[in-house]
């Protein structure tokens, strides 16, 4: 196998890994009542970490072309809430188990809504992917918290969909820049309005979430450079065992028979695409 896809693998089962401790950190805010709180010292901190990066790559701080980038920043805005909102309320593995549907949703969404053209083990592949989040979320006694979920990875699919749309002269430092740093004004406006006090130790845990989210999208940026996308999206998957493994470990967590049918019927059928588009 190449070196660089070897790399490119492991970086990726690394980077996915380290993003569930984000997670995890979030999910000590336990049921927090102030996401926008939460989401604006998310993007202040994560715009101050990567302006250094802009500042020496001498690249413009508010460039040209913002349409779609500033359209990507408020789903992103509205995706980080209602991912806080369900760690705070769901099991971790759980709510990484329903954020893992993105990559089905995103099918779905490309189809619909960009007219793509999609083959019939896409579309199987999709069905049995919302097959399995319904599975998980069980709509028997479905509640808000995993619908916020299911919200979240819809922002994440579409997002993905919509980086067709920006500029290409714009790296992807750039791109992650902007996305933090155009939502800041809504973020601040809706936090304002909540009007909950400053709290130290949720600032903390957002610079900590961010630094966690900035080496998990260094890795993409490295893998997906590295190799081709459809070589190595199955190495995402790892992510969901690092969810459950803390999960056990800190909060104390066991995943019930639906959790790891659901996951099965979403993760499998997504590396076998995976699998066969390598072939």
């Amino acid at each position: 196998m190449d070196r660089s896809l070897v790399w490119a693998i492991l970086l990726l089962v690394l980077g996915n890994n380290v993003v569930i401790l984000s997670d995890s950190l979030i999910k000590l805010l336990d049921g927090f009542e102030a996401p926008f709180q939460f989401v604006l010292y998310r993007q202040l901190s994560a715009t101050l970490m990567l302006l250094p990066v802009i500042l020496l790559l001498k690249r413009p701080l508010l460039p040209k072309n913002l349409r779609w980038h500033a359209t990507r920043a408020h789903i992103f805005l509205l995706g980080t809430v209602f991912m806080v909102i369900s760690l705070t309320t769901l099991p971790l593995a759980t709510a990484n188990a329903i954020f893992y549907a993105a990559p089905v949703i995103t099918v779905v969404l490309a189809r619909l809504l960009f007219k793509e053209r999609v083959t019939i083990l896409s579309l199987s592949t999709a069905a049995l992917g919302m097959v399995g989040v319904l599975v998980i979320v069980n709509p028997t006694s479905a509640n808000i918290f995993a619908l916020a979920a299911l919200v979240a990875a819809t922002t994440l699919a579409l997002n993905n969909l919509l980086i067709k749309k920006l500029p290409t002269e714009h790296s992807i430092i750039d791109t992650l820049y902007l996305t933090n740093l155009l939502g800041i004004p809504t973020a601040a406006a809706f936090a304002l309005f909540e009007g909950a006090a400053f709290n130290p130790d949720t600032l903390l845990i957002a610079v900590g979430s961010s630094l966690f989210a900035m080496v998990y999208a260094g890795t993409c940026v490295y893998a997906y450079r590295a190799a081709e996308s459809n070589k190595v999206t199955s190495a995402e998957y790892t992510g969901l065992i690092g969810a459950v493994l803390l999960g056990m470990l800190f909060f104390a967590e066991q995943p019930d028979a639906r959790f790891y049918i659901g996951s099965m019927l979403i993760v499998v059928p997504l590396t076998l695409l995976t699998l066969k588009s390598r072939a």
